[in-house]
């Protein structure tokens, strides 16, 4: 099957924080930030895929930094990592306060689509290629990943 290189899925959202979106310390409801989270993964793993995907999981999500109403997040997804039918998502959410400067990570997460036909059933995905050094890294560490996400289903509660 042919490989697609990682900068294909590349993608970038922005969006304002209003108050809506926040809680009562005035910064982003972590909730919101999942939802952008899933929707940015979803379309950076269907430009892969060149299909309909669902979310299989969110394998992990750091929240590093708090944002504010005001700021700016930027959300950006790459797949890292493609299985048969799944793909590993990588997610960086950054927030600039626009009147200052200030840009801080503030969220990072890795999230694994399924590619699926109309029926709902897993499609078979092209590799990935790695072309700059960080998307080495990414690319490298994700066997891993992909180890500890097995481990942890197989664990018994």
């Amino acid at each position: 099957m042919n490989t697609n290189p990682m900068s294909q899925s590349r993608t970038i959202q922005t969006h304002l924080i209003l108050p809506p979106d926040t809680n009562h310390h005035e910064t982003i409801f972590g909730g919101r930030v999942l939802a952008f989270i899933d929707e940015i993964a979803a379309i950076s793993s269907m430009k892969h895929a060149q299909g309909a995907v669902v979310t299989a999981s969110i394998d992990s999500v750091d929240f590093l930094s708090s944002a504010k109403v005001g700021d700016v997040l930027e959300l950006e997804a790459v797949v890292s990592n493609a299985g048969r039918s799944s793909m590993e998502v990588y997610v960086r959410v950054t927030s600039t306060n626009l009147i200052t400067g200030e840009e801080k990570l503030t969220t990072e997460s890795y999230v694994t689509m399924v590619a699926v036909d109309d029926n709902g059933k897993p499609v078979p995905v092209p590799g990935i290629h790695p072309e700059t050094e960080a998307e080495k890294r990414l690319y490298e560490t994700g066997p891993a990943r992909r180890a500890h996400r097995k481990q942890r289903l197989e664990m018994k509660y």
